[in-house]
């Protein structure tokens, strides 16, 4: 609907008042973008799914797909009898009642009419239980990281081709409306001219690092935790600082972000350097602190830029920034933060003058608003109510109603796998150029499966 707006409208100069902090435009102009859609479930039936996985991010995803109506809960799978029982009662007071598994084989055995699986254990299990999943005959959504290896995020390609089953992976921001607005402005208007660097970050303090702890009344018994592949419950509990289970930080946080440079720049990059370590936190395994440098061949031009996770200091929170040489944009999914900097030697634009300025620590800078937005005769768009609906959800919301939606054939995946490969390939090989203390370059067979 969106996508024909535009085309019917082109770009008014009232109609560049489009927020970065608020924008629902490009979700819909986005929901067409990748994967293929099946038809499988039928319109106005609700889609049978389970979850595999109940802890931080698994609770995450129940929250936001009870926001959607197009589902009913039918099972849910964890090793750890807290979380099965706990997630069973929240589950069952908004009306899901739920049969529980500890083995999610049983769960795919015994659940007959179920349509997809959310998958959201740790990384390491993420290929074993999506194509288990997939070869069930069953849609999946998968968290990122895709896995901890290139190897079993191959396999995950290749099982999902094979079955014809959709497979969206976790990288939420391809369904934010923000992004997909800014990515548009960015294409279509040309609002920084020709992009020549990036940088982003997410940076968190030491409070945001504790690990996590358990009362010994639930703690699980080793044999238990040896069976299901964990040497200890401090390594159940906190396996994203472990290299046997995860990628670190640099993957867990840094996977979001620079997934948004592939994305935005249109192609992954030609080369990596990078340096980190475990320079605090002298418990854990995985790199604490890691700063990498990417370049990009975008068309004639080189494009470089940086990324930083830094674990000992929150300073400056997590955002990107794309600079070029009319102007720069800074984004994050922080709604607080969302500028378009002019360089004082681009061209004038006709909506300038009726476009808002702030004041920025970084100087004057545009912000773009949605719900302001004219169409060419001056009344607000017709569309605004509903855009200003889907930009007020969580991006989890609109990635698994994405997700719901490419199952009923209404639209495709916007982080099918082969995307979430490509990241993979993107992220994993940080650091595989920490470890060798070089440049490593990049093929762009590297990206294919």
């Amino acid at each position: 609907m969106v996508r024909e707006m535009f085309k019917r409208q082109g770009l008014d100069r009232r109609q560049f008042l489009i927020s970065a902090a608020a924008t629902g435009a490009g979700l819909m102009l986005g929901r067409s973008a990748f994967g293929q859609a099946t038809g499988a479930a039928a319109k106005g039936d609700k889609l049978q799914i389970a979850i595999i996985g109940t802890g931080m991010q698994g609770n995450n995803l129940i929250i936001n797909a009870l926001k959607s109506e197009q589902v009913q809960f039918r099972a849910i799978c964890d090793i750890w009898d807290y979380n099965r029982d706990r997630f069973s009662r929240v589950l069952a007071s908004q009306g899901h009642e739920v049969n529980a598994y500890e083995d999610y084989r049983e769960m795919l055995d015994k659940e007959k009419e179920l349509d997809a699986v959310i998958v959201a254990t740790p990384d390491c299990y993420h290929a074993e239980h999506t194509n288990a999943c997939l070869e069930a005959g069953l849609h999946v959504y998968c968290e990122k990281e895709m896995c901890h290896t290139l190897e079993g995020a191959r396999s995950m390609v290749e099982t999902a081709r094979r079955t014809g089953k959709l497979l969206q992976i976790g990288h939420q921001r391809r369904s934010q409306p923000r992004y997909l607005h800014a990515l548009r402005m960015i294409e279509e208007v040309k609002m920084l001219g020709n992009v020549t660097h990036f940088n982003g970050q997410w940076n968190r303090g030491i409070a945001q690092n504790e690990k996590l702890g358990w009362g010994s009344k639930i703690e699980m018994p080793a044999a238990k935790l040896a069976q299901y592949g964990y040497g200890s419950m401090d390594e159940f509990r906190n396996w994203r600082w472990y290299k046997k289970y995860a990628g670190g930080p640099i993957v867990d946080l840094g996977s979001h972000q620079i997934d948004i440079f592939n994305w935005f720049l249109r192609t992954p990059p030609t080369s990596i350097m990078a340096s980190g370590g475990t320079d605090y936190f002298k418990d854990r395994e995985t790199y604490d602190n890691v700063v990498a440098v990417y370049e990009y061949q975008v068309g004639d031009r080189l494009v470089r830029g940086s990324y930083q996770v830094l674990n000992s200091t929150s300073h400056g929170g997590f955002f990107e920034t794309f600079m070029g040489d009319e102007g720069s944009l800074v984004i994050s999914e922080d709604t607080r933060i969302g500028y378009m900097f002019k360089e004082p030697t681009a061209r004038r634009r006709d909506w300038e003058a009726e476009s808002e300025k702030v004041d920025t620590k970084d100087g004057e800078a545009f912000t773009l608003k949605i719900g302001e937005s004219l169409d060419p005769s001056g009344t607000q768009q017709a569309e605004r109510e509903e855009l200003l609906a889907e930009a007020s959800k969580q991006g989890w919301q609109l990635h698994l109603e994405n997700f719901f939606g490419a199952i009923r054939g209404e639209n495709q995946l916007t982080c099918p796998a082969e995307i979430g490969y490509e990241t993979a390939v993107t992220v994993l090989k940080v650091n595989e150029a920490i470890a060798a203390g070089k440049r490593l370059e990049f093929k762009p067979e590297d990206f294919k499966v």
